[in-house]
């Protein structure tokens, strides 16, 4: 029967047991659980009982400090919301950068359809006039 360190508030092998959990879930390789950092997943990740890992009251002071620097968040969830961040800063790039084309293409078709618009005038003017066209001598006429 194993004794129970005054410090730990539980024994030694079981304090072993649960900083390995702790080292396993810190560093994103769980083995039971799916490598959040929650307690429930420390105990379970130990293979301790929640009542164990609750007398274990150095390992989660230790766990707490350890967990705060983290936000509670794997390396896997911190390399994941950094790269969120970097492609909403991307799209949010291209979505200027696509309002500023979109712009331009506006401004494309208004020009077209005023140059169609005069050069149907220009035809429509063209067809109303009475007269013979002559075309004029050149290497185009031939």
């Amino acid at each position: 029967m194993s004794t129970i360190d005054p410090a730990e508030g539980v024994a030694a092998a079981t304090a072993k047991t649960l900083r390995e959990a702790m080292d396993r879930l810190l560093t994103g390789r769980p083995r039971r659980t799916d490598g959040r950092l929650i307690k429930d997943n420390l105990y379970k990740e130990a293979d301790v009982s929640r009542a164990t890992m609750n007398r274990a009251r150095a390992v989660l002071a230790e766990w707490d400090q350890r967990t705060k620097a983290t936000g509670s968040r794997t390396q896997g969830e911190a390399r994941r919301d950094d790269e969120l961040q970097e492609l909403r800063a991307e799209v949010k790039g291209l979505k200027r950068q696509h309002t500023e084309l979109q712009t331009k293409v506006d401004a494309a078709a208004t020009v077209i359809a005023a140059l169609h618009h005069d050069n149907q005038a220009l035809h429509a003017h063209l067809e109303s006039r009475t007269g013979t066209v002559v075309t004029l001598g050149g290497p185009w006429s031939e």
